[in-house]
């Protein structure tokens, strides 16, 4: 797998506010996106669109925010991608995964933020990066010469039960094939994959650290955003 990891923390970089809602409207009544308190009311997924008809998507925002996960999650989304309307960005992915044209007719990607759970690795772009760069190297080891995977760390404002300022992880994924249910079923074994290394031991938080969805023992509703 095609693995990097990037920063956009500069101080005209856009920040992941949190919590939020917006006005959305799809050729319907106007309604809001919000957040849904996904740790603490796992069923509620039901109300995440973007998860409704993506099992995929939605097991993965299941286990990262699972009990023993060092993550929240914060916005979400896929999308598709065809040579029709996207050729440029399918052709540069194509030449970075070194695919033959016929490979890359069609895409299937996704984007997650992500939130370390950990109060000191949310506040510390020092240790961030560092297991950003962990991540990275253990994610080039999979087998899926076809996707793509990306981390961007930006700069994150929390205000749960207070401001919190730190930094939040953008994961993205992209897969290619010749056709969409082929790019889509590689995306699928690679989210599977990379959510697995995202859940591994060692990125699990330290037993007994402050966690930024908890304060004085009780915890804080901190709520999944629906993109």
């Amino acid at each position: 797998m095609l693995s990097e990891w990037t920063a956009e923390c500069s101080l005209d970089a856009p920040t992941l506010v949190v919590p939020w809602s917006t006005d959305v409207q799809e050729g319907g009544p106007q309604a809001k996106a919000h957040f849904i308190d996904l740790r603490a009311n796992p069923y509620d997924i039901a109300e995440i669109v973007e998860a409704e008809h993506n099992t995929t998507l939605a097991r993965a925002l299941r286990s990262l925010n699972a009990t023993r996960s060092p993550f929240l999650t914060a916005k979400c989304d896929t999308w598709t991608l065809s040579s029709s309307e996207q050729s440029e960005t399918l052709e540069a992915l194509r030449m970075e995964l070194l695919l033959h044209e016929e490979e890359a007719h069609f895409g299937y990607a996704s984007y997650i933020d992500l939130l370390w759970r950990e109060r000191s690795v949310f506040a510390s772009a020092h240790q961030q990066q560092d297991r950003l760069d962990r991540i990275v190297r253990r994610a080039q080891r999979l087998p899926h010469a076809e996707v793509a995977m990306e981390c961007i760390l930006r700069p994150a404002f929390l205000d749960l039960s207070g401001p919190l300022e730190g930094f939040a992880v953008t994961f993205y994924l992209t897969a290619l094939g010749p056709d969409a249910e082929i790019a889509r079923r590689r995306w699928e074994l690679a989210m599977d994959d990379t959510v697995a290394l995202l859940r591994s031991k060692e990125l699990e938080a330290a037993r007994g650290s402050a966690t930024i969805d908890a304060a004085d023992g009780y915890p804080l509703r901190v709520r999944h955003l629906g993109s």
